[in-house]
């Protein structure tokens, strides 16, 4: 199992996109935490539950998901975005080698990236 019990955050706001990124990090051996379609419900999240990654979503329901890919990436927490739009400027300047998937992506993709970023527990 790639993930190893990690609990992983999920940022979406496309139900079928946030079903199939939890049901494939569930078959990875990964906690799903979430998914979160707003920045409100991430924060909500984050506020109770460590986790030790995350999928976001570059458009949540109530704007960019800037501020919580800066929350987890400034707490050391392994961070891959999938857009269809592309990285918000400031962001990308931020985080120069921030993973980026443009959509669509296979899940198993975007996993398999985390899955190699997470230290071992």
């Amino acid at each position: 199992m790639l993930l190893h019990g990690a609990c992983i955050l999920v940022c979406e706001d496309e139900p079928f996109i946030a079903l199939d990124l939890a049901l494939s990090i569930e078959d990875a051996g990964g906690q799903v935490v979430g998914p979160a379609a707003s920045i409100a419900e991430a924060r909500a999240l984050l506020a109770t539950t460590a986790v030790s990654g995350a999928i976001l979503d570059v458009h949540l329901s109530d704007g960019e998901v800037t501020p919580i890919a800066v929350q987890l990436l400034e707490g050391g927490v392994p961070v891959v975005v999938q857009t269809g739009v592309g990285l918000p400027s400031d962001l990308k300047a931020r985080y120069p080698a921030l993973p980026v998937h443009t959509k669509p992506v296979f899940p198993q993709h975007l996993i398999a990236k985390l899955a190699s970023q997470i230290a071992p527990a």
